[in-house]
């Protein structure tokens, strides 16, 4: 990715709650952090250089950008309505319990390939609303997009 080395995320901060429904929902879950934390482009307007720490959640139906510093001293904070969202969480998350549902049982590569394929739309499409709602305030790449609207999707999991 082409971020300046301070203009990302170092760390990624996520509400300590009930586990995810499934381990496979986990397993997504801990791989957008990873994925997120080895390379991402993320540059809030307006704020000194980063590095930055990230403390996302969700709260009275909004989504929360906690953006501090490394030594997590506050630094900004944006909310998002969480309605515009809400159709395609449900629908990547019925999708991912397709999924995940096709893969247990066994289901045919074929079926298991069209599942996968839907996903993938909706996280784009996912990322793409996130990176449109953020536009102005936080700069991404669409590759962190992407890893932020699972991380969207895992928090509203644990509602």
């Amino acid at each position: 990715m082409n971020a300046a080395p301070s203009q990302r995320l170092e760390r990624i901060e996520l509400p300590d709650s009930a586990p995810l429904p499934s381990p496979y929902a986990e397993a997504d879950r801990t791989q957008a952090v990873a994925d997120l934390l080895m390379a991402n482009r993320f540059d809030p307007e307006g704020l000194p250089g980063g590095p930055y720490a990230l403390h996302l959640s969700l709260r009275e139906g909004r989504l929360i950008f906690d953006i501090r510093d490394t030594a997590d001293q506050p630094l900004h904070a944006l909310m998002l309505a969480l309605g515009p969202f809400r159709r395609l969480i449900k629908d990547y998350h019925m999708v991912v319990e397709s999924h995940e549902r096709a893969v247990t049982e066994g289901g045919n590569e074929s079926s298991i390939q069209a599942i996968d394929m839907g996903r993938r739309g909706l996280h784009n499409e996912g990322a793409e609303l996130l990176a449109r709602r953020l536009h102005g305030r936080v700069e991404l790449d669409f590759e962190t997009a992407r890893r932020l609207f699972t991380l969207v999707c895992a928090l509203h999991q644990r509602i």
